[in-house]
């Protein structure tokens, strides 16, 4: 890793301050973190002994972050297509898992999802899944930064016995790796319709000692309310508020089926929303109300899901949907507009995770998590305004250049520490266990 550097670019989109567009500066960068953001003519001066990255072409925007996926799940990528949420999961995600998810498939499965995001300007996931310990080690090797969910579910797994277990494991694993600068995690209790009350009580008085944040589904679909008031007599959104799990903490994923109340319950609480359009909309969930959470307040994310149900980990393609959807959904045109679904992508996503002082943003003092987009395609021509085309335009092939922590990862489309033949090689053989 070069410890000086000064990267050189046509736009440097910072996200803070909020619709910011700097025009020819430079992102000087020591240690692995941003030491300054300022003209380029002032900082050849400033920093003449840095080595250069020249990006004459380029936005230079803050890595971004995928604040839910299910990455090892990239090794179930269209097994099971064209189905509703239950179905998905009972009839073939569940039997596939139960059969060969083991700390190998994780790894495995993590390493191809890396490849694949850090290749699309992805810099940091927020992952739920078992053997988060594979997940780990798989981030690491691909220089990614990432935050696991200690997962939390009723049924018993090839990774944990009962839900006890699973803290327990997850708990050990924070505790291992808890200093390490790429590393942080969440309580990730799955959903309430695979979590009971009791689990739910242990988290939250894990949060609360720990002050780490919650990574739970929720509102997904209308059957799982129905669900809910069948068997709770209340709404999920309300348990978990009975339960003590609404702060700031809390990171909502998907939040598709909303009343207005629920919308102001989140809001009042400091919640987060991890909104994943393609997920909702490959499984017919439905249309979240985007327009309504960022009117009210919430912080909004964006994430993938796993590949499984996406099934691309491509965040260019989510801020373009989000911001689409929104306007559609409320019959608001300005209803997200592009400036608002690059934050999402980024800042968002760091708030979601407790990381808003460490990433999400280029700002002296944070990590240099960094992504270079081109925009000297001839597709992409004319340039107006800057944000608009990366948000509308852009696509994740016109990422050529990553930094995570200041080390460069991708280097003119090239991941710099990971072998694509590898990667390759492995997905066929897990395709073929699969199958057999």
């Amino acid at each position: 890793m070069t410890e000086k550097v000064l990267i050189n670019a046509r736009w440097v989109v910072p996200v803070e301050p909020a619709g910011a567009v700097l025009e020819r500066h430079a992102v000087a960068v020591r240690d692995g973190r941003i030491e300054a953001v300022l003209p380029r003519a002032e900082a050849e001066q400033r920093f003449a002994d840095y080595a250069r990255v020249e990006l004459p072409g380029h936005a230079l925007i803050p890595g971004l972050v995928n604040a839910h996926t299910h990455a090892a799940m990239s090794l179930m990528r269209g097994l099971a297509d064209d189905l509703p949420l239950m179905r998905w999961l009972e009839d073939h995600i569940w039997p596939a898992e139960a059969k060969h998810v083991s700390a190998q498939f994780v790894k495995d499965g993590t390493l191809l999802a890396c490849a694949e995001m850090l290749r699309g300007g992805v810099t940091c996931m927020n992952d739920m899944y078992f053997f988060p310990e594979a997940a780990l080690e798989a981030a690491l090797q691909a220089g990614m930064r990432a935050s696991l969910g200690l997962i939390v579910i009723e049924f018993p797994s090839a990774y944990a016995s009962d839900p006890d277990n699973y803290l327990a494991q997850g708990l050990a694993l924070r505790d291992r790796w808890r200093e390490h600068p790429l590393v942080s995690f969440c309580l990730a209790p799955h959903a309430p319709y695979t979590v009971s009350d009791a689990s739910f009580r242990k988290v939250a008085q894990l949060c609360a000692e720990l002050e780490l944040p919650v990574h739970v589904h929720v509102h997904e679909t209308r059957d799982e309310i129905e669900r809910s008031l069948k068997e709770h007599g209340v709404r999920p959104l309300q348990r978990l508020a009975g339960l003590g799990l609404l702060g700031p903490n809390l990171i909502a994923v998907h939040s598709v089926h909303l009343a207005p109340e629920e919308v102001a319950l989140l809001a009042r609480h400091g919640c987060s929303v991890a909104h994943c359009p393609s997920s909702n909309l490959k499984l017919a969930s439905g249309f979240a109300p985007v327009a309504a959470l960022l009117g009210a307040g919430v912080n909004v994310a964006l994430g993938t899901d796993g590949a499984a149900s996406n099934n691309r980990l491509d965040l260019f393609e989510e801020m373009r949907l989000a911001a689409l959807v929104a306007k559609a959904a409320s019959g608001n045109a300005v209803a997200m507009p592009a400036h608002v679904a690059l934050r999402a992508a980024t800042l968002g996503g760091a708030i979601a995770i407790g990381a808003q002082d460490r990433i999400g943003s280029i700002v002296a003092g944070k990590a240099a998590d960094l992504a270079a987009v081109a925009l000297d395609d001839l597709s992409l021509q004319p340039v107006y305004d800057v944000v608009s085309h990366l948000v509308y335009a852009c696509g994740r092939e016109n990422v050529t250049d990553v930094w995570v922590a200041g080390e460069r990862v991708l280097r003119d489309r090239t991941l710099t520490r990971l072998d694509l033949a590898d990667l390759q090689g492995r997905a066929v053989l897990w395709q073929t266990k699969i199958l057999n």
